[in-house]
């Protein structure tokens, strides 16, 4: 009868832990961004950073096969309205990282693609971002950063086949 009631205690310890686990995970993801921003190797603006969440989605868009980029997109993808998607886009035009193109489909309509800018910007990015991992995870055993790594890829690959139809 005690061993009953020791187990049970041990699993009500564990789901709460357990709860309280799976409750902090939205706020570390708030705080993922932002850590972005740390002075390692290669550092980003701010304001590039910001940039950098509207040419990763011309990016990706581009890799799974669209054959166009429209500003329309771009704001579905962020889950923005439209005004807002056109004042991002706009901003990294000003700033040389990405070029407006008429359609090759309907001339009425541009098209997006990254400049050389752009894609200097994006490489840089993808390097500052392996510098903060490496660095946050300096003290860490190359088997968690590793299995970290790849529970981060199956979690985005996850979420990424949820938002397809």
């Amino acid at each position: 009868m005690a061993a009953m009631k020791n187990h049970e205690a041990e699993t009500a310890v564990e789901a709460a832990v357990a709860e309280e686990l799976l409750n902090a995970v939205g706020p570390a993801f708030g705080k993922l961004r932002r850590s972005s921003l740390l002075e390692v190797e290669n550092p980003i603006s701010p304001k590039d950073l910001s940039r950098t969440l509207v040419l990763n989605v011309v990016l990706e868009l581009a890799q799974e096969g669209a054959r166009e980029v429209t500003v329309g997109a771009v704001g579905s993808h962020l889950g923005v309205d439209p005004s807002v998607a056109s004042r991002m886009v706009s901003d990294c035009i000003s700033a040389g990282y990405l070029v407006r193109a008429a359609s090759q489909r309907d001339g009425r309509r541009t098209v997006l693609h990254l400049s050389p800018g752009g894609e200097e910007l994006m490489a840089r990015f993808r390097r500052h971002q392996r510098s903060a991992y490496e660095y946050i995870t300096a003290d860490w055993s190359e088997r968690d950063r590793l299995e970290l790594a790849r529970l981060m890829v199956k979690y985005v690959a996850s979420q990424e086949a949820l938002r397809r139809p």
